[in-house]
């Protein structure tokens, strides 16, 4: 599962999400590309489970990176705990993702299983994705 090596602080306020992606928003790397519809947190989890997904359609052919890191630690309360005595522990991380932000990109493999590789992974996501693929791709570039 994905989470930093080491953060500066264990806990860190919710924050906001408005306005679309600033940066992260171009295919930097591949020919194809998954890009997020909407704002939310995506939690490293989800992130392992589409990495798998895709990895195992395109059967461990061509290349795929994930543009997006979870780093941004959530904290819960127990169960049935009252209110107020201070924040909770730490529960995990996630990666709050905007729209327009690419999530996935692969690389090395025909564009009908491109698709469908990164249409499973979509799957796995809890936004709404858009399949994307580079202005210049030809199909013989592969």
């Amino acid at each position: 599962m994905l989470q930093p090596k080491k953060t500066k602080f264990r806990r860190q306020q919710k924050g906001r999400m408005k306005g679309n992606a600033q940066r992260g928003n171009q295919l930097a790397f591949g020919s194809f590309g998954i890009k997020s519809m909407e704002s939310m947190w995506i939690t490293g989890r989800q992130i392992e489970a589409a990495r798998q997904a895709v990895t195992r359609y395109m059967k461990r052919e061509g290349q795929i990176w994930i543009r997006i890191f979870p780093d941004k630690p959530i904290t819960k309360k127990p169960a049935e705990v009252r209110m107020g005595k201070g924040k909770g522990a730490p529960e995990g991380f996630v990666a709050p993702v905007t729209p327009g932000r690419i999530i996935i990109e692969a690389e090395g493999v025909p564009y009908e299983v491109a698709k469908e590789a990164l249409r499973l992974a979509a799957q796995k996501l809890p936004v709404t994705t858009k399949f994307i693929v580079r202005r210049d791709y030809t199909e013989t570039n592969n």
